[in-house]
């Protein structure tokens, strides 16, 4: 069979951003401490690049960028987490026993293994191989199961369980012996599944119980503590959990400030590259000679990146003055129901910026309000329903706020399902389904309705 070769043409339709372009887009998605850390590096890095100083010189070049309130104004956000955490209490409660040192490292391991709650996760087997893999310390299964005790035995109690059953039973075999203790453990190892189903009569029916001997039994279950390493501090792994916010919103004498809050100087090009670039000798093109490449590299690369990050600032300032101008009464009221329905979307039309850009800009960013710090994207929400004469559509956030007034004001010896929910809503005037009313009960962390039961 012959073979044969054709040529074709094809044309395809993209979009090629500059190396301008691109920068600009990465620093979008940069947060004020990953901003203010890119400028500082970048002053360090190019020496084209600096500050403006208090001058009246009138041949530096100022690019103004926006700058953080002034300091009479400045504002105290999250402090840095100071306090004592989960694994300084408990290793310090370690130092006071006599161990082997290998116990202790085994010790020290399964401490550094918790999660921020307390849990312990992981098999013995799996952290005596990683002692052997890692740090290179051999230790047998007795030294370990040692250490494991020794952990489950430190305060509070429950440290170290291997799931809520277990740190149930451990904080119950570290009280004093009594009827309701015995019952509770009695429900706990025979009857643990009736019991998170909060079928009482079950419980009473399987262990022989009264009413009342249940009651009291359940009382003593329901006053543990599920999560006994969360009382004691974040786990370091997880950070000191501060927010540092984007914007900062005033509202005073009815009228609404914004300022971007960040500890970015006002850059310009250095005297020294501004003269040295007046200076260059230039071929018969206008191109600078050989020999100046050092400096119209640093000056180029200087020069854009102030535009670049001014392009950024003034986005940002941008983006957050058309969220106050559609969100308005919010701002002005703190009050949700105020919210209205607004996407992504809506802030390009305003703006006349692309919506990728938008999306960058309240991607990971705050800010700081009178009452509370808060994420850009608390402000976008959907509509449902349809806007009805004399009403607006209502937001996901009033929906939202209606469920949990509802659920809250609910009997919890029968509590709402799903579905009474829905009609409940309904009733109001919220036209919405089921599975709408599950999955805004769900973003607000509430369970389902054999879960809110109360025995």
């Amino acid at each position: 069979m012959a073979s044969s070769q054709n040529l074709e043409l094809t044309q395809k339709l993209g979009i090629r951003l500059s190396q301008q372009q691109l920068r600009f887009t990465r620093m979008l998605e940069l947060n004020t401490p990953e901003l203010e850390e890119v400028v500082e590096r970048e002053l360090e890095d190019n020496p084209a690049l600096g500050v403006k100083e208090e001058t009246t010189e009138e041949d530096v070049r100022r690019y103004p960028v926006y700058s953080r309130p002034k300091p009479d104004d400045d504002y105290v956000f999250s402090p840095a987490d100071e306090s004592v955490t989960l694994y300084d209490q408990l290793l310090e409660q370690l130092s006071e026993r006599r161990l082997s040192a290998n116990v202790e490292t085994v010790a020290r391991f399964i401490i550094g293994s918790l999660d921020s709650n307390g849990y312990l996760h992981r098999s013995l087997t799996d952290i005596i191989d990683d002692l052997a893999f890692g740090p290179g310390v051999e230790v047998t299964r007795e030294e370990a199961e040692k250490a494991l005790e020794v952990v489950r035995g430190l305060e509070p109690a429950g440290i170290a369980a291997s799931d809520l059953r277990d740190c149930l039973r451990m904080q119950l075999l570290d009280m004093k012996p009594s009827r309701r203790r015995d019952d509770a453990l009695r429900i706990i190892d025979n009857a643990y599944e009736a019991f998170t189903m909060k079928h009482k009569h079950r419980i009473m029916s399987a262990l022989k119980l009264s009413d009342r001997e249940a009651s009291d039994a359940l009382a003593v279950i329901l006053s543990l503590n599920p999560k006994p390493g969360a009382a004691l501090g974040y786990d370091p792994a997880e950070g000191s959990n501060v927010i540092v916010p984007d914007f900062v919103v005033n509202v005073e004498d009815g009228d609404i400030s914004i300022a971007l809050n960040n500890r970015i100087p006002e850059l310009c090009i250095e005297v020294g590259f501004e003269q040295a670039m007046a200076n260059l000798e230039r071929t018969a093109k206008g191109r600078p000679k050989k020999g100046s490449e050092f400096v119209v590299t640093r000056y180029n690369d200087a020069r854009d990146f102030i535009r670049v990050l001014t392009q950024r600032q003034q986005t940002m300032m941008t983006v957050m003055s058309a969220i106050v101008k559609i969100q308005e009464d919010y701002f002005r009221t703190e009050d949700v129901y105020r919210l209205k329905p607004m996407m992504i979307k809506n802030v390009a039309d305003l703006t006349g910026l692309d919506m990728s850009v938008i999306s960058r800009v309240t991607s990971n960013k705050y800010v700081a309000l009178p009452w509370g710090i808060l994420p850009l994207r608390f402000f976008f929400s959907d509509s449902i329903g349809e806007e009805r004469e004399g009403a607006d559509a209502a937001t996901n956030r009033k929906i939202e706020a209606e469920l949990v007034a509802l659920i809250e004001a609910e009997n919890k010896s029968h509590p709402l399902s799903d579905r009474k929910l829905m009609e409940e809503m309904q009733k109001r005037g919220y036209d919405v389904s089921r599975r709408t009313v599950a999955k805004y009960r769900d973003r607000q962390g509430i369970p389902v309705a054999r879960l809110r039961k109360k025995m």
